[in-house]
């Protein structure tokens, strides 16, 4: 078989993990067209669980296919399908779609390779992050991560939704954006698997940055976020958005700052929230640290348990928006650890 473009810039095992979440990301776009049409809420056992179920599953599949000896630690876990049963029912079949017929306890089985714990090496995966924007119509991602010795060697994120370039919610044809430690990060937006760099912007005023945060004001102390821009003296209102879409977007260059304010201050991110989109902006030339610009430790366990929160820059604002914070903050972070 022919060497593919990725294999030959970027290696094997990120050529194939780009494979893995394209796959997702065709079967997750197939299952949306359900999800779309429900109101059910996720805590019901809505469609849009079942979109995170299903391509869990999926990559857990072909994982255990490329890479059989690697650990995997996801966001999901069987419990919930097997007090359900028509929904473990619905998972297989949406499996069908895009791999082999797969017995109801082989899904579940895929599903439960997730719940590993930190090794020298594993697979950090967030099968569908962004799920209120998935069922909003708006931006979801799949993003998976290959982590050794704590240390992020290769991020893909899918973002089925995306216009690279267009920091907003506006839909666009999508695609994988991938990074490699030490070659850099890349955008993938059609068919024929060409590869377009990415990378961060050069601006330097704060007050003409453009700040990208979350879209649910659950997920983000918004209080601390205009604290925070007008002591930046920014111009233009954050743009929000769903999911690790907003790494790819400052990536990109189309956004320069990043801000995640956890809410409550105790919460503390899961690995696979940050992976994959804290190594894409490193190699697109940012910088990515929490709120008292210590980097990410991703050795601490499923959680970022000695980190506080998130900043992600194109690396010339950022010790600029560490002193905003620092100076917007009315009492002392709580220590990382």
């Amino acid at each position: 078989m022919a060497e593919t473009i990725a294999e030959r810039r970027l290696g094997r095992e990120a050529a194939l993990a780009m494979q893995t979440v394209a796959d997702a990301v065709d079967l997750a776009r197939t299952v949306e067209r359900t999800v779309a049409a429900d109101t059910l809420s996720k805590d019901d056992v809505s469609p849009a669980t079942v979109a995170d179920f299903s391509v869990q599953a999926l990559i857990a599949a072909r994982l255990t296919r490329d890479f059989s000896c690697d650990t995997l630690i996801a966001e999901e876990d069987a419990s919930t399908l097997r007090d359900a049963p028509h929904l473990a029912a619905r998972v297989a079949d949406c499996l069908r779609l895009a791999d082999a017929a797969l017995h109801v306890d082989q899904v579940l089985a895929l599903i439960d390779r997730g719940r590993g714990s930190p090794s020298r090496r594993f697979w950090a995966l967030d099968p569908i992050d962004g799920t209120k924007g998935l069922l909003r119509g708006a931006q979801y991602a799949v993003a998976l991560a290959l982590l050794e010795d704590g240390v992020v060697k290769i991020g893909v994120i899918g973002c089925p939704r995306l216009s690279l370039g267009e920091p907003s919610d506006a839909r666009g044809d999508g695609g994988i954006a991938v990074a490699v430690r030490g070659r850099g990060a890349w955008w993938s937006g059609d068919s024929s698997g060409s590869l377009v760099r990415l990378c961060v912007s050069h601006a330097s005023k704060p007050q003409h940055a453009r700040v990208l945060h979350a879209f649910e004001t659950a997920h983000s102390d918004a209080t601390m976020l205009r604290q925070v821009v007008n002591a930046l003296g920014v111009e233009h209102a954050p743009w929000l958005m769903d999911s690790q879409a907003k790494h790819a977007v400052v990536s990109s260059g189309a956004a320069d700052i990043l801000l995640r304010f956890p809410t409550p201050r105790s919460y503390r991110e899961a690995i696979w929230d940050e992976a994959a989109g804290s190594l894409l902006i490193e190699e697109a030339g940012g910088r990515v640290t929490d709120l008292v610009g210590r980097r990410l430790d991703f050795a601490a366990g499923r959680r970022l348990s000695r980190n506080v929160g998130l900043v992600a820059t194109n690396g010339v604002l950022h010790d600029a928006v560490l002193e905003a914070i620092r100076n917007a903050q009315p009492k002392p972070l709580p220590p990382g650890a």
